[in-house]
């Protein structure tokens, strides 16, 4: 049997999929099939692409979840099951990044927000769906979305870095654990991706032309480009697949 990127049948959670890099992916799932179920903090956003999805011929349900609160994740899980009957996908995307500066002029406010959003939300909503997963019997593929920040230094966003730096090494964790299981857990990791979350970065002309002269192909990320990796993560095409990074940077990395 030839492998498929369809995801038909199957139901997929996208966390921060209000608006960029999430929203493309939700949109990009629910093209090939799956249906979609949205989560972020504010439920506007969410209705617009739950609106994009469903004029497309898809299907999506948006369900307002604030990333690091445990309870409002496991209510966001309950509702996936009660709509849908089952999760086989998630898309751990939404993070934040409150603080651009030195290391040392960080306050403690600042690093539990970021560590709340970025780690414990992801590793909440991963156990979450793959107990149920496990009791039901399923496989099912987690994709968490990392950075090029959490593979090097990345001065002036150092704790946003850390948190990526820990995502990897929970997708690896996860991908051993819960291989057995058939669940597969893997990460994406874009460089510099025009969105909003990154309009202050892309507003600096210089470090905007930094990345742009490393950059082999020139140009920077659009939510886009992130989409064809994590559906063929999510599909059946990368069934023998797990525990791995999926650099999407232009070939920054690379220079």
């Amino acid at each position: 049997m030839q492998p498929t990127k369809s995801l038909e049948n199957k139901t997929a959670i996208v966390s921060g999929a209000s608006r960029g890099i999430g929203a493309a992916i939700a949109q990009g799932l629910a093209a090939h099939g799956a249906n979609v179920v949205l989560a972020s903090r504010k439920l506007d956003g969410l209705k617009q692409v739950e609106a994009a999805i469903s004029q497309a011929g898809g299907t999506a349900l948006a369900h307002a979840c604030h990333m690091g609160k445990a309870d409002e994740i496991d209510g966001l899980v309950a509702a996936a099951y009660e709509r849908f009957g089952a999760v086989d996908i998630v898309v751990n995307n939404a993070a934040t990044n409150p603080f651009f500066g030195p290391l040392m002029q960080a306050d403690w406010g600042v690093w539990d927000k970021t560590f709340e959003v970025n780690l414990k939300g992801p590793f909440a909503l991963s156990r979450a769906v793959a107990k149920r997963l496990i009791d039901q019997k399923k496989p099912g593929s987690i994709i968490n979305l990392a950075s090029i920040a959490g593979g090097r230094a990345a001065p002036m966003q150092g704790i946003y870095g850390m948190t990526k730096a820990a995502i990897l090494s929970m997708t690896q964790t996860m991908a051993v654990e819960l291989g057995g299981a058939q669940i597969r857990v893997n990460a994406l990791a874009p460089g510099l991706v025009e969105t909003r979350f990154s309009a202050g970065l892309i507003a600096n002309a210089e470090i905007k032309k930094m990345v742009l002269d490393r950059t082999a192909l020139g140009r920077l990320g659009q939510p886009e480009d992130v989409v064809g990796a994590c559906v063929f993560l999510a599909s059946d095409a990368s069934a023998y697949i797990t525990g791995q990074t999926i650099t999407i940077d232009g070939g920054w990395s690379a220079s």
